[in-house]
């Protein structure tokens, strides 16, 4: 019975994810990675061991107006889709709460360590344990249908679900986002991405007229994915 529990609230909070607009969507086991999570206090989220990985998808002519800078519409875009995505967690975590189980909702863009660019929860590790990307040179998560050109968000829960298993894919010769990138952070080995370069340099878009906000979008616009 818990097995076919954990897959009936899987398939209900997968259709009302999609319905609400989220375009990927997958349930990680985050037992594991539960002490990397910047939630003060930690009781917050205390026996929330499944994330429900939601994407929702940037506009491909949106993303295109991206030039060697991030354009006035794409900063407007991808600030409504942060708000979008915070709206399906937060309807999710509320039938979730209807159902007698714990949520928390985590913001699609709330920085908590600016100096190593980490949210509350890290969406992107999330993202890559329920299985909805991987992790790619740019140091994003990669969808393999629609490259880095989604967001994320997260709801921590203990509702039984079922677990979805990290992709086994990765960028293979592509290097797009290597070259494409102003900063010189993205490497070929992913392991040496420079966080300092690429938070420099979004320091300086963040100045612009119409932007305010930390978002470059080159390297996602140079990411199909594979």
């Amino acid at each position: 019975m818990p097995a076919r529990n954990s897959l009936s609230n899987y398939r209900k909070l997968k259709a009302m994810a999609v319905a609400e607009g989220a375009a990927v969507f997958g349930v990680a086991d985050v037992s594991a990675i539960e002490d990397t999570f910047c939630i003060d206090p930690k009781s917050a989220c205390k026996g929330l061991d499944f994330g429900v990985s939601l994407g929702v998808r940037l506009s491909d002519r949106i993303v295109g107006t991206v030039t060697d800078q991030p354009s006035r519409i794409y900063a407007f875009h991808y600030k409504r889709v942060n708000s979008l995505l915070d709206e399906v967690a937060l309807k999710v975590s509320n039938y979730i709460q209807s159902c007698g189980y714990s949520a928390f909702p985590v913001p699609a863009s709330l920085v908590e360590d600016w100096d190593k660019m980490r949210g509350a929860v890290s969406h992107k590790k999330v993202g890559y344990l329920a299985g909805n990307g991987y992790i790619g040179r740019s140091s994003l998560l990669v969808s393999p249908k629609f490259g880095a050109s989604v967001r994320y968000a997260t709801v921590l829960t203990d509702m039984p679900l079922k677990a979805d298993k990290p992709l086994k894919a990765g960028c293979g010769t592509c290097a797009a986002c290597v070259s494409a990138c102003p900063a010189r952070a993205i490497k070929k080995d992913a392991k040496d991405f420079d966080v300092e370069a690429c938070r420099e340099l979004l320091k300086t878009f963040a100045n612009r007229p119409g932007i305010g906000h930390s978002i470059c979008g080159i390297c996602i616009k140079a990411c199909k994915g594979k």
